[in-house]
């Protein structure tokens, strides 16, 4: 057997060069790049490999680990999981700082490889330098916390041991069932280890991503609950777009009239002018889409986890007799709701779904009901959209209009957290299939920069917007350090409107008046009421090295929106909004989230929120 002496470090990125994905006959590279910044944990293993197999290994450089993880996520879901991005760093801080950008991708299903340095695993010197000392075991480090956040981990204290580990870790990436962070810990003396490596180890090997198709007596089984059904609702989550099904729903919803809602992860399954779709569904969904789900006797899932969000904490679906079908590719997640499940790939479920459901359509009476209030829905965003005049300073839905009037199919619109969402969810209309990119798995304010980036890397020429909010700018502006050194193109539009906006209206619902949630001098009693903080994000980005341009009024934003998508250099739009309280924002959803109040207080406003929420919670039901 031949075999090629290199170090472990060097051997695995001679390996991640070598892997690739395939699905329906298309070939894609599987670690296109990776990120890192260095410290003693890995310069001097990973950091040299990277070197010498440079032209093998893109690399890209950041600026904060977390933010790293963020643009590698991006990257992935833009690339529709067939290809990722590696990201490597040092123990210590280094390590423990991609804790949150892991948790983001399993719980959205998205391929990371996480490649962070370890501590010795020869052990020359006990503590060495950012050692986690633990008495009752010797061989735990920093990085056991990212076991929880990864859908596989191994701690690579030999250098043969590499080879089972890279195989699997690979396995897990491509797996659509099982895909998320994936952690190879790589202890520093181990890193720079030569070791006699078998040429079948850096043979190329293709990873062919499976479309499992469903069995039959469940598909039997959906098929005579549909067929009996008066009232369905198909409810499109992100596995709709993970399996690039979105022409099998169009299919399936045109001939059978079905109306289709969608969780954030879904929205843009079907265009916003398509006649079956409702828009988005739960407690930032639409009016439209919520009263359906009330009177529904079917509900069927397709690629949804069915968080508290889309369920509206379990008081949405309130049909006395309502059922569930879900179609996903995880069992786990297809028998939620006690649904009849349809364990399948989404494009091969729908399409089976479409084949056995010929000829049957829901009655008339009640697409026209539903078109009629996707109708009125539709008169409600386009008022929440008009500015009463040019000169007005806009709201955040005004924002979003702005832009709706000037996107096209190519735009992607990225967010995350704040108010954004729930704007975005009820208001937006998506013109293709991946224009909605919001993250709200985790919901993790600092994403949509780095996010950007890396969409804007696996979707190059296409207009990317990072839509932010003052307090989640202050979270994590850091890559646009690196999007300017790298000349990424993205287009950030920062909303100023001086705290946490979406936190603030919480906490005024549930009784704990909008405490610590303004970014505000502190007033003579002592609460942040006074005047504004004197915060300049817009000089911050500049002085990053963005192109910023001042938007003051509708006016003004319309021009430097417009500037900034023909820009080729990475640009800020930045404008200061008026808040729902003074000027009319989007319409209200119809449905409830769940954030107990407190049960016993002396405060009025805490006293009418708990009231409230006894009426609400008064809903709630399992569905067994």
């Amino acid at each position: 057997m031949s075999t090629r002496r290199l170090t472990t470090a060097q051997a695995l990125v001679a390996f991640l060069a070598r892997q690739y994905t395939e699905r329906d006959g298309q070939r894609h590279r599987l670690i296109n790049a990776t990120w890192g910044i260095f410290g003693h944990g890995n310069v001097a293993g990973i950091g040299q490999a990277l070197v010498e197999h440079g032209p093998d290994m893109p690399f890209l450089q950041g600026r904060n680990e977390q933010a790293m993880v963020h643009a590698a996520v991006g990257y992935a879901r833009q690339s529709n999981r067939l290809s990722a991005h590696a990201v490597t760093t040092s123990i210590g801080p280094g390590a423990t700082n991609l804790v949150t950008g892991a948790a983001l991708a399993t719980i959205n299903h998205l391929p990371v490889l996480l490649l962070p340095g370890d501590t010795f695993a020869t052990r020359p010197a006990d503590p060495v330098l950012q050692q986690l000392e633990v008495p009752h075991a010797g061989d735990v480090s920093v990085n056991d916390t990212l076991r929880p956040v990864s859908r596989y981990f191994d701690r690579i204290t030999r250098p043969e041991a590499l080879v089972p580990a890279a195989l699997a870790a690979m396995r897990v990436l491509t797996d659509p069932a099982t895909t998320g962070a994936v952690t190879l810990a790589l202890p520093q003396d181990v890193q720079a280890e030569a070791h006699d490596w078998p040429e079948e180890f850096f043979a190329e090997r293709v990873w062919r991503v499976r479309r499992p198709r469903p069995d039959t007596a469940e598909l039997d089984a959906a098929v005579r609950a549909v067929t009996a059904a008066e009232r369905p609702l198909i409810v499109a989550g992100g596995g709709v777009h993970h399996s690039r099904a979105e022409a099998a729903l169009h299919a399936l919803a045109a001939a059978t009239g079905i109306p289709v809602a969608s969780t954030q992860a879904g929205k843009g399954a079907l265009r916003h002018d398509h006649p079956a779709d409702v828009g988005g569904i739960g407690h930032t969904g639409t009016t439209t889409a919520n009263r359906l789900a009330r009177t529904a006797d079917l509900v069927i899932g397709v690629g949804t986890r069915y968080t508290d969000f889309t369920t509206a904490s379990a008081t949405l679906f309130a049909h006395p007799g309502v059922r569930f079908v879900n179609l996903n590719i995880t069992g786990f997640d297809a028998h939620k709701m006690a649904a009849l499940p349809l364990v399948a790939d989404a494009r091969e479920g729908l399409e089976h779904l479409f084949e056995a459901l010929q000829g049957y359509t829901v009655p008339a009476h009640y697409q026209i009901e539903y078109h009629e209030e996707r109708t009125r829905w539709e008169a409600r965003v386009t008022s929440a959209f008009t500015p009463a005049g040019d000169d007005a300073r806009p709201t955040q839905a005004q924002v979003l209009g702005a832009l709706d009037t000037l996107v096209g199919g190519d735009d992607i619109l990225i967010n995350a957290a704040g108010s954004l969402p729930g704007d975005l969810h009820g208001l937006w209309r998506p013109r293709s299939h991946d224009q909605y990119h919001v993250e709200y798995g985790y919901s993790c304010m600092g994403y949509e920069i780095p996010a950007a980036i890396g969409a804007a890397l696996a979707a190059p020429g296409r207009p990317v917007w990072a839509l932010v909010g003052d307090g989640t700018y202050l979270m994590n502006p850091t890559e646009i350090v690196t999007a300017v050194q790298e000349n990424v193109p993205i287009k950030v539009v920062v909303l100023q409107n001086h705290g946490y906006a979406s936190i603030g209206g919480l906490s005024a619902s549930v009784g704990a008046e909008r405490f610590g949630t303004a970014y505000r001098h502190r007033a003579p009693d002592g609460t942040y009421t006074g005047d504004p903080l004197p915060v300049d994000l817009a000089a911050n980005a500049a002085s990053l090295g963005m192109r910023v341009l001042r938007a003051h009024t509708v006016r003004d934003l319309r021009e430097a929106l417009a500037e900034a998508r023909a820009a080729t250099v990475p640009t800020c739009v930045y404008t200061e909004t008026e808040t729902p309280d003074t000027v009319s924002g989007p319409p209200a959803s119809e449905a409830w989230w769940d954030v107990p109040v407190a049960e016993t207080a002396t405060r009025t406003a805490a006293v009418r929120a708990r009231e409230e929420y006894d009426r609400q919670v008064a809903a709630r039901r399992r569905h067994l």
